[in-house]
């Protein structure tokens, strides 16, 4: 049985303001060059994929921007959809019911870790 992946330091744990920018980072998704994003949502950090449900683009209007105006949801600066932070589900747009790509994120000691999986590895070894 193979060893599960080590995490990876993203950022440290300040970096991240409730309902702020998130902190953007680059990965491999099934060794084709992509995006991830962690923001802090109600106390809690989440991750996801930076790819629309709708089509693989990138989400951001600004590079970490993905809150709308209220800071309410992750909005698709492409397509409109909105996709609730905690869940990655799609609210509203042309993929309601549909979700983000999490990806697995751990904070502690002061640090934010992603874990990288069988589809997302680190872009650089």
């Amino acid at each position: 049985m193979a060893e599960a992946p080590a995490p990876l330091p993203l950022c440290a744990s300040d970096a991240l303001v409730e309902r702020g920018l998130a902190h953007v980072f680059d990965l491999l998704e099934h060794g084709r060059p992509a995006r991830g994003f962690v923001l802090r949502f109600d106390g809690r950090v989440v991750a996801y994929l930076n790819q629309c449900a709708h089509v693989p683009a990138e989400m951001d209007w600004q590079p970490g921007h993905f809150l709308d105006d209220e800071q309410r949801w992750i909005l698709c600066s492409i397509h409109g959809a909105a996709y609730e932070p905690a869940s990655g589900l799609c609210v509203g747009g042309p993929c309601r019911g549909r979700r983000l790509r999490p990806i697995r994120v751990e904070e502690r000691d002061g640090q934010v870790y992603w874990y990288p999986s069988d589809t997302l590895k680190p872009a650089c070894p």
